[in-house]
């Protein structure tokens, strides 16, 4: 699939994804105005055009942005090199909400209509903490 920053300088190619997950995190949600809703891009995104400029938003990850018009590229996990993207990058694609994720932060302001699996904040560091 491909999409593009507002100003069309930067094209963001990913494999196809269908799900999109909510992530309701105080960090998403300063960084976008709202949820952010995320497509799982994995380790194959291509960003061709501009140079995506990075903030180091914590220890474990990077958010990118366009240079020239800001709109949001990416969450990058540095461990893993995958990229999560958000899905208003890719216009014409039919998504599906699949789940929702620091549930436990999300603001009283707002309900969404679909059911979908939740995980606190608390229950996503347990999913992705290392094993033993």
């Amino acid at each position: 699939m491909q999409g593009s920053c507002l100003c069309g300088g930067i094209v963001v190619s990913s494999e196809q994804h269908k799900e999109v997950s909510l992530c309701h995190c105080a960090m998403c949600r300063r960084w976008s105005g709202g949820p952010m809703f995320a497509v799982h891009g994995g380790t194959g995104v291509i960003f061709k055009g501009l140079t995506p400029v990075a903030y180091r938003s914590s220890e474990w990850a990077e958010r990118g942005f366009c240079p020239t018009c800001g709109t949001h590229l990416f969450y990058h996990l540095l461990p893993t090199d995958e990229y999560i993207l958000p899905a208003g990058l890719f216009q014409e694609e039919g998504f599906e909400l699949a789940s929702q994720i620091f549930i436990d932060e999300k603001p009283d302001f707002y309900e969404l209509k679909n059911e979908t699996p939740t995980l606190t904040g608390q229950e996503v560091f347990e999913q992705f903490a290392p094993k033993p």
